[in-house]
């Protein structure tokens, strides 16, 4: 889709072409498409007129290390004038996989068969609805979001055919792997912080074209998210005692440990942060089960469970805090329950009772360290060499072989709960109330969705977390050293595969927006998007929001960059 077969086109057709050549191109996390789709990208913008012109504005970054050779693709646009005030675009390539589109998955990315299908399909009556109207996009990615990159692509050709509209700069970023590790931003902070450095710019914000959608039925308000939430994997290795089922009650079951905690956190309202009206989610558990590989009849010996858990305003700290506070009392109410059951069986049998303990003591990996350092064992070096021994397990299972190694080294074969974070973190990322800075930006951003929405009709409506997770939690640190140390000192192995450079995050500071493509079923594959907002509304809101940013004289006011404490 290069510039000769658009330059012709209105402005909506132009982001509709693009969109329905990005979705026909795969570019399923985990595969070489992914750089498939950075290369279709950057041959779009290299046809540019503006660009041919100025080829060096234009480039590509390799991930470090990536077994797919992915890339991230940047453009450059300087506005007239002398201006240093930048506006960062960005959006990922990458798309989740089409598994869920079974015998359809030969048409996951054609969007016009895929539309003539749910034309028919009786199934779902809204799916079909949507689809008889020609006024949603269907495909894998349509709306998550090949549909977000080519609104982007649409503004950066706008606005390089007007240089004389935009007082500032403009720089575009497509980023692969936002579905899975997150690998392309993180890649992006050294060169967001060498452009930063070598061009003298000053970063206004940073905005993201992530999908919205409906939060109820009927709901048409289009948000527009002023930051991002965080998210955190808090994991529990459960050592229990094993014995014969012969001899069940003696024993202390990880997998009972495993399922009471999983009661007291799983989807529990009460555990999530309350911020007014804002769309925030409770612990929800992701993994479950115990080290047992084949049938015997042992009970078994320990067991392995971890959770998402989104972060909002609370830090690493507070939710470590909050979750041994849980696990203690998950820990007292199981303890209770195996005492009564041996003394009842006692009873029953009328046999002589053994001397057992039901003790279960609840450990965070810093608190377990220290212990064992106080016993002369040398942590470090076993969870080193624990990582090295297990590099062909994923991430979160490696973590866990450092702390059952870790167990086997202490002298206190007890029952226990071990606490830890394992990957992948996001840091959160939003516009504080206390900040200048931060409140004038969301007047500005305010000013130009009131001007689009007296022009096309349409109600905006600010929140202040994008519910999903999203790259631009990348882009700021609002966390202390201290907190950060804290976080780190309860992540296993973080020196070996902790890939969050937090003190460059910390120099860019960049407030994260998302205006996002509208549209359903993200991840689905019913997965649409609208197009009379998303090809025609959207990108002249992101226009006036940039010019906003760019012309506003309180914009030039520079904040100063937050210090490891503050």
């Amino acid at each position: 889709m290069l510039y000769t077969k658009i330059s012709h086109m209105k402005p909506a057709e132009r982001v509709e072409a693009l969109t329905t050549s990005l979705v026909s191109l795969s570019s399923v996390n985990g595969t070489v498409g992914e750089g498939t789709k950075a290369n279709f990208i950057k041959e779009v913008i290299m046809s540019y007129p503006y660009f041919q012109e100025n080829p060096e504005h234009v480039w590509e970054q390799a991930i470090p290390n990536d077994p797919y050779n992915r890339k991230n693709i940047f453009a450059f646009i300087e506005g007239h004038g002398e201006s240093r005030n930048t506006v960062i675009y960005h959006a990922h390539l990458d798309t989740v996989g089409i598994e869920d589109f079974g015998p359809l998955k030969d048409i996951a990315f054609d969007c016009e068969k895929l539309a003539e299908y749910f034309s028919r399909y009786e199934f779902d009556q809204d799916v079909q609805r949507d689809a008889e109207s020609g006024e949603w996009m269907f495909g894998r990615g349509s709306v998550d979001m090949q549909s977000g990159i080519a609104v982007h692509l649409a503004n950066l050709l706008h606005f390089s055919e007007n240089l004389h509209t935009l007082p500032g700069n403009l720089l575009f970023m497509a980023n692969p792997d936002e579905e899975s590790q997150h690998s392309g931003v993180l890649a992006s902070i050294s060169e967001l912080n060498r452009l930063k450095k070598e061009k003298q710019l000053h970063y206004l914000a940073a905005i993201n074209t992530d999908f919205i959608t409906p939060l109820y039925d009927g709901d048409k308000t289009r948000y527009i998210y002023t930051g991002a939430a965080g998210k955190l994997l808090p994991c529990f290795y459960i050592y229990g005692r094993e014995v014969h089922v012969g001899d069940t009650l003696a024993g202390i079951d990880p997998n009972l440990i495993s399922s009471e905690i999983t009661r007291c956190l799983h989807n529990n309202i009460q555990l999530a942060e309350k911020i007014e009206g804002e769309l925030v989610l409770p612990p929800s558990c992701l993994y479950q089960r115990d080290n047992k590989e084949s049938y015997n009849v042992q009970t078994a010996v320990s067991s392995c469970l971890y959770f998402n858990y989104f972060i909002y305003e609370r830090t690493a700290k507070e939710i470590m805090d909050l979750l041994i506070e849980v696990t203690e009392e998950a820990c007292r109410d199981t303890e209770q329950k195996l005492s009564d059951y041996y003394e009842e069986y006692v009873k029953r049998t009328n046999l002589p009772k053994k001397h057992l303990t039901w003790d279960i003591q609840v450990y965070s990996l810093e608190q377990y360290l220290e212990k064992l350092r106080s016993r002369g064992v040398d942590p470090e070096q076993c969870i080193e060499q624990a990582f090295k021994a297990n590099e062909h397990l994923e991430l979160r299972m490696r973590c866990f072989q450092a702390i059952e190694e870790l167990q086997k080294l202490d002298p206190d074969q007890g029952a226990k709960v071990i606490l830890f974070y394992a990957p992948p973190y996001l840091p959160h990322n939003y516009l504080k109330e206390d900040s200048t800075r931060d409140q004038l930006l969301e007047h500005v951003i305010k000013e130009a969705a009131d001007k689009t929405a007296e022009s096309t009709g349409e109600t905006f409506v600010f929140k202040k977390f994008f519910p999903y997770l999203a790259d631009g939690s990348f882009l700021s640190l609002h966390e202390t050293d201290g907190e950060i140390d804290s976080f780190i000192r309860n992540f296993p192995g973080w020196n070996m595969i902790g890939t969050i450079p937090f003190k460059d995050i910390r120099k860019l500071n960049i407030p994260s927006i998302n205006m996002g493509v509208y549209g359903k079923d993200g991840h689905k594959w019913t997965e649409r998007v609208y197009k009379p907002y998303t090809f025609h509304v959207l990108p002249h809101l992101i226009q006036q929001t940039t010019v906003h940013l760019l012309q506003s004289y309180r914009m030039t006011i520079t904040a100063k960059e937050p210090k490891g404490e503050g």
